[in-house]
C-alpha cells in the first residue's frame, strides 16, 4: 500500500477508503527555537526531539503521495545573527527567530547538550525483557521506526530483531539536516526523517522502566486561613496529591523516568476536603486549608517553643495569645 507523504502522518493507506478526514497532519513547517520544538501551524511546543515527532497533526484531509514542499516563511525585517558557534559547528541564536521560520534557519537548539544527553541515554538503555510489549509499539531508538510483532520476531535472532538506528542527536546547520553520528546531510525535513540509521543493535520498545527518585526545591508561606506549599518541578507528566488531617503526600512523575515522591507530616491539622493543588508550568502549588487560625512555626512538626504569630507581638502559638498553645 502507498505511504502518505503529509508531514506528521507517514501512514500506509488504502486509496479506495481515502476519506476527506482520513489523514491527520501538519500543514506548516518545523520550528525549533530556544530549546522548544513544534510546528508553525499549531501552538504546541516541546523540549525533546522525540516528543516533537509525536505531536499530533492539527489539519485533516485526504492521504497523499505527492511530494510535500515547506511553506515559504515570511521574510523578517532583519535576519537574526548567530551569537556563537559550538564545537560541533552548530550556530546558537540568542535572539528570537521568526515565528514561522523553517527548521533550516531556526533549529540550532536541536543539537544542544540536552538533546545529546537524551540520545546517549536511549543508546545505553536496554529493554527489560520481562516487560510485555503491546503489538504495534514503535522502537524508541531514533531512526529505527520498526514496530513490535512478537518476542520471536522482534526480540529474537532474525533480521526483524535488528535495530538500525542513530545513536547521536539531530544536527540542523545552515539549511542542512543530519545526525551527529554520521556524515549524510540533506536539505528537506522529510528527507532527514528518511536517513537510514548508522548503527545496529537491539530494539528499545519499553526500556528498563527504572525510575529515578529526585528531590525538588520547595517553599512555603502561610496566611491566617491557609498554608501554601510550592514544589518546583518542570516537565511534569502526572501529579497526584493526597490530603490527610495531619499529612500531605505528593507524587510527581517527570519526563525521562524521574519522580518526586514525598509525604510531609504537618505542624497542625488541615481540612482535607477543602485543600487543593494546582500543577503549573514550573511548579506544583498546594493549598492546605487550616482548621483554625493558629499560626504554624514550621511546615512540619518542630520543637520550637516560640514563633511569630498573626496579630501577636512577642510570639505565641495562636492568634491573639501571648502564650504557646498546647497541641
Amino acid at each position: 500500500m502507498p505511504i502518505c507523504t503529509h508531514k506528521g502522518c507517514g501512514k500506509e493507506f488504502n486509496e479506495q477508503s481515502n476519506a476527506d478526514d482520513a489523514c491527520q497532519f501538519h500543514s506548516g513547517s518545523p520550528v525549533f527555537h530556544e530549546g522548544l520544538k513544534g510546528w508553525s501551524c499549531c501552538n504546541k511546543r516541546v523540549t525533546e526531539f522525540d516528543e516533537f515527532l509525536k505531536i499530533p497533526g492539527c489539519t485533516f484531509g485526504q492521504h497523499t503521495t505527492e511530494k510535500q514542499t515547506e511553506p515559504q516563511a515570511a521574510k523578517p525585517a532583519a535576519a537574526p545573527q548567530a551569537t556563537s558557534v559550538n564545537k560541533d559547528g552548530v550556530e546558537v541564536y540568542g535572539t528570537a527567530a521568526p515565528a514561522a521560520a523553517a527548521a533550516s534557519t531556526a533549529a540550532s537548539s536541536a543539537a544542544k547538550p540536552t538533546a545529546s544527553s537524551t540520545a546517549e541515554e536511549l543508546e545505553q538503555e536496554e529493554d527489560d525483557l520481562s516487560v510485555p510489549v503491546t503489538p504495534g509499539t514503535t522502537c524508541k531508538r531514533r531512526g529505527c521506526g520498526k514496530t513490535y510483532v512478537d518476542d520471536a520476531t522482534s526480540r529474537g535472532t532474525g533480521s526483524e530483531a535488528v535495530c538500525v538506528h542513530h545513536p547521536g542527536a539531530p544536527v540542523f546547520h545552515e539549511g542542512s539536516k543530519g545526525w551527529s553520528c554520521c556524515k549524510r546531510r540533506v536539505l528537506e525535513f522529510d528527507e532527514f526523517l528518511k536517513i537510514a540509521g548508522c548503527k545496529e543493535g537491539n530494539h528499545l520498545f519499553v526500556g528498563s522502566n527504572k525510575e529515578e527518585l529526585i528531590d525538588c526545591r520547595k517553599d512555603w508561606y502561610q496566611t491566617q486561613t491557609n498554608v501554601i506549599l510550592s514544589i518546583f518541578a518542570k516537565d511534569k507528566l502526572d501529579t497526584q496529591v493526597n490530603f490527610e488531617t495531619r499529612s500531605v503526600s505528593i507524587d510527581i512523575k517527570i519526563k525521562n523516568n524521574k519522580r518526586y515522591k514525598k509525604t510531609f507530616a504537618l505542624f497542625h491539622d488541615i481540612d482535607p476536603e477543602n485543600s487543593k493543588f494546582t500543577a503549573l508550568t514550573t511548579k506544583v502549588e498546594i493549598n492546605l486549608k487550616k482548621t483554625s487560625g493558629v499560626s504554624w512555626a514550621d511546615l512540619e512538626p518542630t520543637d520550637v517553643k516560640t514563633w511569630t504569630t498573626f496579630g501577636v507581638t512577642g510570639g505565641g502559638g495562636s492568634v491573639g495569645a501571648t502564650e504557646v498553645s498546647s497541641k
